[in-house]
């Protein structure tokens, strides 16, 4: 009887401490270093009225123009109700329009407005600073090999990619 079997494992637990070596490690320290990483960028963007969700929309708008939302969504790791939401609120804000896309009634493309490309501008000039301070904390060469590393996990070579 399985139930009587005392639950033994050789694994250590996980966690998101230094020397941790579960197989869940490097994702939870991204996790950790995400949300450092959120907290700084979201002390850049409070003053200028929006979040990082927000800004994270903003950026695929300039990046690809006017994007329809269900596209929005999946750049940003976001569903269908969230998406709705923050664009609600950039709408909101002044910060972005919804425009029908010709030949779908259904579909609307979000696009950056003018106001909006300011609030961009402005952010990335509030942010930079802050950025600055934490590559700093990585010492010489430590931000270019962990966008190196960074990048080869994100977007990996070969059949898969």
């Amino acid at each position: 009887m399985a139930a009587d079997v005392p639950h033994q494992t050789s694994a250590s637990h996980a966690t998101d401490r230094p020397g941790d070596v579960s197989p869940f490690a490097l994702g939870l320290l991204l996790r950790r270093a995400h949300w450092r990483a959120a907290a700084v960028m979201g002390e850049a963007l409070r003053p200028l009225g929006v979040e990082l969700r927000h800004f994270a929309v903003l950026i695929v708008l300039v990046n690809r123009g006017p994007t329809v939302q269900r596209d929005l969504a999946a750049e940003t790791g976001s569903d269908k109700a969230g998406i709705m939401r923050v664009v609600d609120d950039l709408e909101r804000k002044g910060l972005a329009v919804r425009r029908a896309v010709p030949g779908d009634r259904r579909v609307r493309a979000v696009e950056i407005t003018p106001q909006g490309l300011e609030l961009f501008d402005a952010a990335h000039a509030a942010a930079e600073p802050l950025a600055e301070h934490l590559a700093a904390e990585l010492g010489p060469g430590g931000p270019e090999q962990l966008t190196d590393l960074l990048t080869r996990l994100a977007h990996p070579a070969g059949p898969e990619a």
